[in-house]
């Protein structure tokens, strides 16, 4: 078996300036050079750092690839959009049943918790949640 020391998720984008600006500004969480060159690392609440690299020929990923928990879903889709950031991406009723702000309200129909998805810079899908 494999001795493991640690590990840390990472993902990739196309503009590693236009990722910074949005993961520090519009999401709040610190932002880093990390070493290797023109990567980034964000460090989480929890201490747990996430390594964002660089990728020339960048393709989205179709599902989240990462999740922030707040304790006010409606709180955080105002200030994501305050921000610009746009919470509605799934459009059509089956989309996991998003209100007209994007919410999906899973509390209320005992379905998951209540969540809101929206894109970085890159076109990745992000989460807002509140368990």
């Amino acid at each position: 078996m494999v001795s493991i020391r640690d590990a840390f998720p990472g993902f990739s984008v196309d503009d590693i300036e236009a990722a910074r600006e949005f993961y520090d500004t519009k999401l709040g969480l610190p932002v880093s050079d990390e070493p290797m060159a023109g990567a980034l690392q964000l460090t989480l609440p929890s201490g747990q750092a996430v390594f964002i690299y660089p990728k020339p020929d960048h393709v989205p990923a179709t599902f989240t690839i990462f999740n922030l928990v707040v304790e006010d879903i409606d709180r955080a889709v105002d200030e994501l959009n305050e921000a610009g950031v746009v919470t509605k991406i799934y459009e059509a009723p089956d989309d996991y049943g998003t209100d007209e702000r994007g919410v999906a309200r899973g509390s209320q129909s005992g379905q998951g918790p209540d969540i809101a998805w929206f894109r970085d810079p890159a076109g990745n899908v992000l989460s807002v949640l509140a368990t």
